[in-house]
């Protein structure tokens, strides 16, 4: 399998010197939409792990970490949305828009070889780090970036901390051997949760959350795969009993799954998690329900949703962030194999 090289050009065009606009038209960014947190979050997580980033790729990135500092207020909680003429259209709190900064934060102080850029990310990740939440997938995200926190500062209270507050909101237990998932159903990005007890357990030596998260993500595997393609839960979620295949399938439920199939390959150096990455991959590329690639590799740019009759054309920030970022980890993959 051939995984394409990373296409900037439409996060490019989405993007100002504010930040990324959340929607699209077909490739026209909806700027009467305005920007969000939650998708200059993922878009530093994409450019920050560039191992050799263009000047474009750096700007963005700086872009991006302006974006998220302008968002949080001091007692590290983040505002979301943000109207085209660069006002902020809601008040701080703690959903997932918050746990997503965090990752994007911790991910930038982990991978940034700028000494200024990582001061930046690990300041306001530390205020971050400060507030906590209700929101599972918030508190699930914000301990991934603590574990990034932790690459950079060894340590560090503040992360640690997150971690032992996501390992008592996170790691619950299922129903029974037929639904172990910790939710009575499954929901959106539903790999983010065991990636997160990987770095719960990995973070605090907690073996049985980190074995448990491992076993969580087989399951969920096999849930999401049918006839040698992903075939994954759509838009309104899954539980037992329901007709599969649904639609309206999300891209950001197919890299939730490529960031955690990366992340057990990293723990584990089982070379197995390599299949579901690639299975992401493929994914992206037609081998799906459907057999229609949902990505459009001369404009750089991931379609919306898989429907039952094809895919919806529209190509937003969070699509295009999904395809990319499942390219690039496959990438950084392979290219740890050939060292």
């Amino acid at each position: 399998m051939t995984v394409p090289e990373l296409n900037f050009d439409h996060v490019s065009r989405m993007s100002t010197a504010i930040g990324l606009y959340e929607h699209a038209l077909l490739t026209a960014p909806r700027r009467d939409h305005g920007y969000c947190v939650d998708d200059v979050a993922r878009g530093l997580v994409l450019t920050s792990r560039e191992p050799e980033p263009s000047v474009e790729v750096r700007q963005l990135t700086s872009t991006y970490l302006r974006f998220l500092g302008g968002a949080q207020d001091g007692g590290g909680r983040f505002r979301n949305r943000r109207r085209d003429d660069g006002s902020w259209a809601d008040e701080a709190s703690t959903g997932d828009h918050w746990g997503r900064a965090l990752w994007g934060l911790g991910t930038v102080a982990a991978a940034s070889t700028e000494d200024d850029v990582r001061e930046f990310a690990l300041v306001h990740a530390a205020i971050g780090l400060q507030a906590r939440s209700s929101s599972v997938r918030a508190t699930a995200h914000a301990a991934i970036g603590a574990y990034e926190v932790l690459r950079a500062l060894p340590g560090d209270p503040g992360a640690r901390a997150m971690l032992a507050v996501a390992r008592l909101a996170v790691a619950g237990p299922g129903s029974g051997p037929s639904w172990p998932w910790p939710e009575a159903r499954l929901l959106y990005a539903n790999a983010l949760l065991p990636e997160a007890m990987l770095v719960i357990g990995s973070g605090l030596g907690d073996d049985a959350v980190l074995q448990r998260g491992l076993s969580l993500l087989v399951w969920l595997l096999e849930v999401q795969t049918r006839d040698g393609h992903l075939s994954v839960i759509p838009t309104g979620g899954w539980q037992l009993g329901e007709r599969r295949p649904g639609f309206d399938q999300q891209p950001i439920e197919v890299t939730a799954l490529a960031e955690a199939c990366a992340r057990a390959l990293e723990l584990t150096g089982d070379p197995a998690w390599k299949i579901g990455l690639d299975r992401c991959v493929e994914w992206f590329l037609g081998a799906n329900d459907v057999g229609i690639a949902m990505y459009d590799p001369v404009s750089g740019g991931g379609f919306d949703g898989l429907e039952a009759g094809g895919v919806n054309r529209n190509q937003g920030a969070e699509s295009t962030l999904a395809a990319l970022t499942t390219f690039q980890l496959a990438r950084r993959v392979a290219a740890r194999a050939e060292l």
